[in-house]
């Protein structure tokens, strides 16, 4: 878990959408060890508390396990879980805004597919 803390957000989240990334991405997989409370403390120079806030969450919506006195652990199916809950986030914030922009100035679904293309390949529309 590489992250670059944002003094806009609470540390807490960061640290739990950091794992739910790992996760996602598969550094982390179904019954892996996530780093314990005081690796992440040590490597961030972070209070425990808001780190065992962050993780938590996690526990509470069921991404990861307790074993007790061993670690926290990646639950079954968390990876599927999770990128289902970003791809709803996704359409929410970014896809829903688009298309309501999209419409009035009369853009068809294959010429947005097309910058999107665009965009996905780095091309700029000069």
């Amino acid at each position: 878990m590489k992250l670059i803390l944002d003094s806009q957000r609470p540390i807490y989240l960061q640290i739990k959408e950091g794992i739910e990334e790992d996760i996602v991405s598969g550094q982390l997989t179904e019954d892996e060890q996530i780093p314990s409370v005081n690796q992440i403390v040590n490597f961030y120079n972070i209070n425990p508390v808001t780190v065992l806030k962050g993780i938590n969450l996690l526990v509470d919506e069921g991404t990861i396990y307790k074993k007790r006195g061993i670690g926290m652990y990646v639950s079954p199916g968390a990876s599927e879980r999770l990128k289902m809950k970003y791809s709803k986030s996704f359409f929410e914030e970014y896809i829903e805004p688009l298309t309501r922009q999209a419409k009035p100035l009369g853009f068809t679904i294959p010429e947005i597919n097309k910058m999107i293309e665009r965009s996905w390949k780095g091309e700029h529309n000069d």
